[in-house]
């Protein structure tokens, strides 16, 4: 688990981020959402040292991360795996060299015992055979899924996601989102994401909070989420006119006085 208490962090005298605290739970996808200039790349970058906020608590299963020295950060760091958002690889390397790259960095395993963890990883995100091609001759999905592979290849404990589903068509978003929810859930990794994508937020938001001008607008999960009182929210998930009638329709759905798919048909087509 990932505690945050109080987190404070501004620029040039601009507060970006406004006292924001939560709670992301091991063993969970925990999405960030909100609007560009929400505040919510910040705070990822806050959580895993690349900004030092100005003030507030971050805590790794109880270990202090904000008061650590620079080596005690390395350490945590350790534990951490980073999937970016345009997926960063190295495009001079082939798939298999990206991912052991962290490994050449901060494993003292032996290259045999290198490479069969490479293979494990490629085997797990179902990339087998693609050890020797470069990024330039894979499509965007296969992309994610070496970056997702590079991230796990240490077994880290924590697994931060920056809008992984960014450039993708919606059928292949999907299968990077089966992709992270199965690591998440099979490894009993912590797992904190950035994403603009609504698909996400309903398919594996065990837990979401929704940012606003930095500060936290709502908490929840996406079986809540279809029941917020915030219009803040709702104006942001909810944005088209076809999105509140389905809205609407779905809490009658729930409600009971929608009971059968024909009653939905008949609505939508009125």
């Amino acid at each position: 688990m990932i505690s945050i208490k109080d987190i404070q962090k501004g620029f040039s005298g601009k507060s970006v981020i406004e006292g924001v605290s939560s709670e992301f739970e091991t063993g969970k996808c925990n999405l960030i959402i909100g609007s560009s200039g929400s505040g919510k790349t910040v705070l990822m970058k806050c959580l895993v040292g690349l900004i030092t906020p100005d003030s507030g608590e971050i805590a790794y299963d109880g270990e202090n991360f904000s008061i650590m020295n620079a080596d005690q950060k390395k350490v945590m760091r350790r534990k951490i795996g980073m999937l970016f958002q345009g997926s960063a690889l190295f495009d001079s390397m082939t798939v298999e060299k990206n991912i052991f790259f962290p490994l050449d960095m901060f494993s003292n395993a032996t290259k045999a015992e290198k490479q069969k963890r490479v293979d494990e990883v490629l085997d797990r995100v179902n990339l087998n055979g693609a050890n020797k091609k470069f990024p330039a001759e894979i499509s965007g999905g296969m992309k994610k899924r070496v970056g997702i592979a590079r991230a796990i290849v240490l077994n880290p404990k924590y697994l931060f996601c920056d809008e992984p589903n960014s450039g993708l068509d919606p059928q292949t978003s999907l299968v990077i989102d089966k992709l992270i929810k199965e690591i998440t859930t099979d490894f009993n990794i912590t797992t904190v994401i950035n994403t603009h994508d609504m698909n996400s937020v309903m398919e594996i938001g065990d837990r979401i909070m929704y940012m606003y001008q930095g500060k936290k607008e709502w908490e929840g999960t996406n079986k809540e989420i279809i029941f917020s009182k915030s219009e803040k929210l709702n104006s942001f998930i909810f944005a088209s006119e076809f999105l509140k009638d389905a809205k609407d329709m779905r809490m009658l759905e729930i409600s009971g006085k929608i009971d059968n798919k024909r009653d939905m048909d008949e609505m939508l087509r009125s």
